[in-house]
């Protein structure tokens, strides 16, 4: 099967770099420079992978996934997102993105995100063990693990975190190492989607 990655960017030289490094891996490429030029041209019985900018000048990544999910379209989509920007991709992945990037990102998290999404797009029939997977680790949580992970659901930083439940940043540090630990998962993004997976939402 050709394994399509659309990618979505206004910035020339990330195109031009994460396209070759694609291509190089075995991808077939297809670069965008907005998202209206993107959605002129995308098929809805199409399949792949799309990287989305979260931040383009016109209509911003949430924007294109609003459209995207308005028109039926389903593909799996990493959002990629400058430093800081942790509020806007925890909403991106409310709305169905299944990972979250911070440029400048490694070649190896990206392949490994890409991979996530082709996996994905192979057991979507498997949707419902995924969910009951996902809820039985989110139990494993402690009371105060689940109230830091249910603060990184809305988004809050750990100082945030720290300020609502009343205790110090360190404390909230090692909950949530605690908690990715718990749920094998190396990124905040990767515990995010078994928490949007398990439907904790407040």
């Amino acid at each position: 099967m050709t394994k399509r990655v659309y990618l979505v960017d206004d910035d020339d030289a990330i195109r031009h770099s994460a396209s070759f490094m694609l291509r190089h891996a075995g991808y077939m490429v297809k670069t965008f420079r907005d998202g209206p030029h993107f959605l002129d041209n995308i098929v809805a019985d199409e399949t792949g992978c799309i990287l989305l900018d979260i931040r383009m000048p016109g209509m911003d990544g949430l924007a294109v996934q609003a459209e995207l999910k308005a028109r039926g379209i389903h593909m799996p989509v990493i959002i990629l997102t400058g430093h800081g920007d942790v509020t806007v991709a925890v909403a991106a992945m409310k709305a169905g993105a299944i990972e979250f990037l911070e440029k400048p990102y490694e070649k190896k998290a990206l392949l490994a995100a890409i991979d996530t999404a082709f996996e994905r797009l192979s057991t979507q029939s498997g949707d419902a063990r995924m969910k009951a997977e996902a809820a039985a680790s989110i139990a494993t949580l402690t009371a105060r693990e689940k109230d830091v992970l249910h603060y990184l659901v809305d988004g809050m930083t750990n100082k945030a975190i720290a300020e609502a439940l009343s205790i110090s940043p360190r404390t909230v540090e090692i909950h949530r190492a605690n908690l990715m630990e718990k749920l094998g998962a190396e990124s905040l993004s990767a515990a995010l989607r078994l928490a949007f997976l398990a439907d904790l939402n407040r």
